[in-house]
């Protein structure tokens, strides 16, 4: 089921409209976002039309599994984001500091935010992909390990080639 994320501008009515979107595992696919196993999101747009300007207060709410950046198992991403902007024809008018600005031209019948959508998931997740501590495969974890429980990318070992500077400034 193909699902458009599309704001009308033509016909519009003054006010308030609403829109709610499911964003699923085939939205991401149809970007081709390989890293993102599966989603359940739900985007909430509330669009205000005054004038030649539409206002739209949007929210994505739901989660995002992706593979986790310790184990590469698959992981359970909250995401909870709002975002506002502001569609207008003309330049000239008057933008909102708390608003992204899209300027449209004459002849946009209609407003994809499948893009935009895209761009916020992806924005809200973090940076760091990992279960919480304790909550990751222990089977590749513990190849992550050395056999004496100190991180592998720890310089205090024995076999660190910096060992025989230790002590250099004692005396």
């Amino acid at each position: 089921m193909e699902m458009d994320y599309i704001i009308p501008l033509d016909g519009l009515a003054c006010g308030k409209s609403r829109y709610e979107w499911v964003v699923d595992k085939q939205f991401f696919d149809s970007f081709d976002n390989a890293e993102i196993l599966d989603a359940e999101l739900v985007a909430k747009v509330v669009a205000e039309k005054s004038g030649m300007k539409v206002k739209l207060d949007c929210s994505l709410r739901g989660s995002i599994i992706v593979a986790c950046d310790r184990c590469l198992e698959a992981v359970e991403m909250p995401v909870d984001t709002e975002f506002r902007l502001a569609l207008q024809y003309n330049e000239e008018e008057c933008g909102e500091p708390d608003r992204e600005v899209i300027l449209l031209t004459e002849d946009n019948p209609e407003y994809d935010l499948s893009q935009i959508l895209y761009d916020y998931a992806c924005l809200a997740l973090p940076i760091q992909r990992t279960h919480k501590d304790g909550e990751c495969n222990p089977q590749v974890v513990k190849y992550l390990l050395k056999e004496d429980g100190v991180d592998g990318a720890d310089d205090k070992g024995k076999d660190s080639p910096f060992a025989a500077l230790k002590g250099m400034f004692e005396n």
